[in-house]
């Protein structure tokens, strides 16, 4: 008897998930998989603050100015240059393709399942490695508001890793455990206490600019770029870490009123917002105390407003800032984490139990407790350090392929519909990922080597487990 023929399988390169049949299965013009569309515009721009401000200029700026001098000012426009090219390529497709996916989402769109799958391996890095490293940064500013409160901090056993001189870095656990205990019980409720934490914080960093300023001298800009053009680079490649999390906007589409619209106006308010105060800060930072006393030194800005007021009082102050910005961050952190796992578990793509959606509280549970646990493990006991570089070229890569998938949608969907349009398209995305390329260059060649590593361990993974079970082959349409 004659077999039936059977169509050759498509390669995973080609398996492509159409826009239009993304946003069906996920409900995202209407009240998507389970979630609920309880964000407003407001809301929506505060958790973008939320997920940005927050280690990384608290605690990051002191790294920065210790490789870039007092031309850390142009490390930080750098990187706000490189975020803002790939704002809009974000901004396009979060408006064309609304669901929670992100960056992952896109790129199965555009450039097949196998791409789609290493940048949500590299998603995971992001949102879920940063989360550690951000608690860590939280444990350095408790420590300084306890000293200024009470003039007490905890024991270097209990608030740092052992690659740090203690033992366990307990508040970096309990932080995380915290930001999930808010997150199962809804949405609405992480937005408020989001919205709330980041119109603090925004208030802390006037507030240091206004007491920085009133110490500024011209003199300590001088010499400006002490270490050259690498040293901005390299300042540049570490400030950016100060802006990871704007496309974690995109990770709320099916939970925003009229996201078509929203979204891309919140990442572009967001990114603007936060380039004025960071690079205010740097300035206010270096003139009021200078370059050498800034770099290297944890808790920074406290130590600075210290320095200026005589005083440790104002310097509680920007420490209860900090621990309020830093907790907001791992709030808006974990939340993009929780919603690219339930996009890749819809797919097939990792276990099943990431997608289920609680009844009750229109939250994925199990997948939240899930990420705590696991990520409170690296932040109990890793170092800051230790992650930042690795966590910063993962999300540079997943940029420049988001500039990427806005030229291939361009191609293969130009009718479909946008609410926002990249500004002088193709050059600007060509751009972005240009200068993704330049700034992951400054990352140094171990970072890429553990990079290389990552990749090749995701690579694995997608072809001993996420290949077979991709729900487009299950489902007997691999072209999608």
């Amino acid at each position: 008897m004659r077999r039936p023929h059977l169509a050759p399988r498509p390669s995973p390169a080609l398996r492509i998930k159409s826009p239009r049949r993304l946003i069906a299965e996920s409900g995202a013009d209407l009240e998507g998989h389970g979630l609920r569309r309880t964000m407003g515009l407001f809301q929506l721009v505060c958790f973008g603050v939320g997920a940005i401000v927050g280690t990384g200029i608290f605690v990051g700026l002191s790294d920065s100015v210790a490789k870039a001098g007092p031309a850390v000012v142009l490390s930080f426009a750098l990187a706000a240059v490189t975020c803002v090219f790939t704002a809009f390529s974000f901004a396009e497709l979060g408006g064309a393709i609304p669901v929670s996916g992100s960056s992952y989402s896109f790129a199965y769109a555009t450039l097949g399942e196998r791409t789609a799958f290493l940048v949500g391996w590299c998603l995971l890095l992001e949102y879920g490695v940063s989360v550690s490293a951000v608690a860590v940064g939280w444990s350095q500013y408790l420590n300084e508001l306890l000293n200024s409160l009470v003039g007490w901090q905890l024991p270097a056993a209990l608030s740092a890793g052992p690659g740090d001189g203690g033992v366990i870095n307990l508040p970096a656990v309990v932080v995380i455990v915290l930001a999930a205990t808010l997150l199962v019980r809804g949405v609405r409720e992480s937005a408020r206490a989001t919205a709330a934490m980041a119109v603090l914080k925004i208030g802390i960093l006037l507030l240091f600019l206004a007491i920085a300023f009133t110490a500024f001298k011209a003199g300590n800009l001088s010499p400006f770029a002490t270490h050259g053009a690498g040293g901005v680079t390299a300042g540049a490649s570490l400030a950016f870490f100060s802006y990871i999390g704007f496309d974690a906007i995109t990770t709320a589409g099916e939970e925003v009123k009229n996201p078509r619209k929203n979204v891309p106006i919140a990442i572009m308010i967001c990114i603007g917002l936060v380039t004025l105060l960071y690079c205010a800060v740097a300035v206010a930072a270096i003139g009021g105390l200078g370059a050498d006393a800034v770099g290297d030194k944890p808790a920074a800005l406290s130590l600075i407003v210290n320095h200026v007021t005589d005083s440790t009082f104002g310097g509680g102050v920007i420490a209860f800032g900090a621990v309020v910005a830093i907790a907001s961050v791992v709030l808006a952190v974990m939340y993009g984490q929780t919603r690219i796992l339930m996009s890749m578990s819809r797919d097939g793509l990792v276990p099943r139990v990431f997608e289920r959606v609680s009844a009750k509280t229109a939250t994925p549970v199990a997948n939240t407790w899930i990420v705590a646990l696991v990520f409170a493990v690296p932040a109990a006991f890793a170092s800051l350090d230790a992650v930042v570089n690795l966590t910063t070229i993962g999300t540079l890569a997943v940029m420049a392929v988001v500039n990427i998938a806005v030229i291939a949608l361009r191609r293969s969907e130009p009718d479909l519909k946008r609410s926002f349009r990249v500004p002088l398209y193709p050059v600007s995305p060509i751009l972005g990922v240009g200068f993704c390329l330049y700034l992951m260059y400054g990352t140094g060649w171990a970072t890429w080597v553990q990079f290389a590593v990552f990749l090749l361990a995701g690579a694995l993974v997608y072809a001993f487990y996420g290949r077979s079970r991709s729900r487009l082959v299950s489902a007997g349409d691999p072209a999608a």
